[in-house]
């Protein structure tokens, strides 16, 4: 195993796979507000939004994973994760919890078409497999 498992972690999806955060480095989760588009910015990044007095970048997680973009939901949210003493929001098709792990193991290479380096581990439920994403991977690209 890789992690406690004692670790708590926030469950989401996107594009019909769940992934996870470890919940430590979630700052809050938010519901999907307007976003103001930021021009010359990576194919990736929707914009900014203001978080009471902050500006906070806000990435699809749908467009880094190369996966197509559909229409926000009322289940929508933008995950605000911390990342280098910055905020950085992730919109998720919907929050699903926060579980437990009571075994990860290590990725693969390539999970689906997402780089293995952007998971810590992929963990297991009773509910199916959930990739553990390593937010250093997955946020040095913005």
């Amino acid at each position: 195993m890789l992690a406690s498992a004692v670790e708590q972690y926030v469950e989401f999806g996107v594009g019909g796979e769940n992934y996870a955060i470890r919940i430590a480095d979630v700052h809050e989760i938010i519901k999907l507000q307007d976003i103001t588009d930021i021009p010359n910015c990576h194919y990736y990044v929707r914009g900014v939004i203001n978080l009471r007095g902050k500006i906070v970048p806000v990435i699809s997680l749908r467009s880094l994973f190369a996966l197509e973009e559909s229409e926000p939901t009322k289940a929508s949210r933008i995950v605000v994760v911390a990342h280098a003493n910055d905020a950085v929001g992730l919109i998720v098709d919907h929050v699903n919890q926060v579980t437990l792990f009571s075994d990860i193991q290590p990725p693969p290479e390539r999970v689906g078409g997402i780089s293995g380096s952007y998971f810590v581990g992929i963990g297991i439920t009773s509910n199916g497999l959930v990739g553990i994403l390593k937010l250093d991977e997955v946020l040095i690209q913005s």
